[in-house]
């Protein structure tokens, strides 16, 4: 009898033993499917393209299907944004070819992991100024944002014209929130004390929907995606899913651009049409009809990038010149695209 009764308990100790071992081999499992990788998100608020993207990410379940969970950070342009991530705050940021090329110069810890978008640069005078082309800004004073995009490609287009920046054009530094309050009037000939101005989207596109202004050049500059390298180390697949993420963000807003015009108006508050954000994502390739998604960087882009990189330095705003290609790796996405 006693025999039976230390068999039975025996028996039980051992089924108690494999209903945890199993339970938590079960439990184990299903928790591993559930976890979801977390990433704090860095972006701006104001920004064009760059801003309906993120909205899409944040209003859909698009990165919850790719295994995300987020935490979205705003600012309201590059500069705080890239203190963010040298304060080691975010993981993840979108940002254009300069405030990219100045992080880079300052922490070499991170990656560029894909191309988030082209976005404008325009250099523009008053409708009804007698100025016709860039010759004609001789002895003329022309306001931009120093240290922005928009100030490297004014003077490209000033030298490809003949000029001298230094001497022949007076460029003053002007922040692309002021060119708001001057430039108001239809008839206008001239901007105050400013003959022409430079500046980035969405704000030229706004001027120029309301026919404020007429361009005298219009170009492309590359914003990429740039992700934290000991973040990628903690979470390997992180760039993989992230990357999937923002091509079915890109694919949502091409079936959906009202939507996602929206929800960037309302958090962004700007006074913007739906036809202004039409000419300042018209440069996108991803948001044509016909065209494949693509984030890929080509030879031109990473020329693009080590240009700005080049002007920074040159411009004394940065003490280390960076080489762009280096931190440029498309593995990722190439992984991404074979899934």
């Amino acid at each position: 009898m006693k025999r039976i009764i230390w068999v039975s308990i025996l028996v039980a100790v051992i089924l108690v033993g494999l209903m945890v071992i199993f339970g938590n081999s079960i439990y184990s499992t299903i928790n591993k499917k559930n976890t979801k990788t977390p990433i704090r998100i860095g972006w701006q608020i104001p920004w064009a393209t760059e801003g309906q993207l993120t909205q899409i990410l944040k209003h859909t379940d698009i990165l919850e299907k790719h295994g995300i969970v987020a935490d979205f950070k705003g600012f309201d342009s590059g500069a705080p944004l890239n203190e963010a991530a040298l304060a080691g705050s975010v993981d993840v940021i979108f940002t254009a070819d300069q405030p990219a090329a100045t992080l880079l110069s300052k922490d070499p810890n991170w990656t560029i992991i894909g191309r988030l978008m082209y976005n404008r640069v325009s250099l523009y005078v008053p409708p009804k100024s007698p100025i016709q082309n860039i010759k004609d800004l001789k002895g003329k004073t022309v306001g931009m944002p120093f240290g922005a995009a928009a100030q490297r490609k004014a003077l490209e287009e000033e030298q490809k014209a003949g000029l001298d920046p230094t001497k022949d054009v007076k460029n003053v530094n002007l922040g692309i929130y002021e060119q708001s309050d001057l430039v108001r009037d239809v008839n206008a000939t001239k901007w105050g004390s400013m003959d022409a101005l430079a500046g980035f989207d969405p704000t030229p596109a706004i001027f120029e929907e309301k026919g404020l202004i007429r361009n005298l050049s219009v170009n492309n500059v590359v914003s990429v995606i740039l992700m934290s390298n000991s973040y990628i180390k903690e979470h390997p697949d992180a760039p993989f899913l992230f990357l999937g993420s923002m091509t079915d963000a890109y694919q949502y807003y091409k079936d959906n651009t009202s939507q996602a015009d929206v929800w960037f108006t309302q958090e962004s508050k700007l006074n913007i049409t739906s036809q202004a954000l039409q000419i300042a994502s018209s440069v996108e390739p991803n948001l044509q009809s016909n065209n494949q998604i693509s984030l890929y960087l080509n030879s031109t882009d990473i020329k693009v990038l080590q240009d700005a990189a080049d002007f920074i330095f040159n411009q004394h705003l940065v003490k280390t010149h960076v080489d762009m290609s280096t931190f440029v790796n498309m593995s990722y996405l190439d992984s991404m695209v074979k899934k």
